[in-house]
């Protein structure tokens, strides 16, 4: 007769162990992103002096031609 009790010698659970190095390094590679973006990267730049002068002509309006003479009728 054939025994129809479960093969229980299987452990189960070992098809998981590849899903787990997967999101472990997903998890790894979000926080290395999350450190470079919030945290600088650590990574200083050199400041920069920027002193800018800027020295424009006066401009003027131009001269309007005087107003005619009134006449007298």
């Amino acid at each position: 007769m054939t025994d129809n009790a479960p093969n229980t010698s299987r452990s189960s659970g070992g098809g998981n162990a590849g899903l787990a190095f997967i999101v472990g390094g997903l998890l790894v590679v979000v926080a290395v992103i999350a450190w470079f973006v919030f945290a600088g990267g650590g990574l200083n730049p050199a400041k920069k002096e920027i002193d800018v002068d800027v020295n424009l002509p006066k401009v003027e309006a131009p001269k309007l031609p005087d107003a005619p003479s009134p006449q007298a009728n």
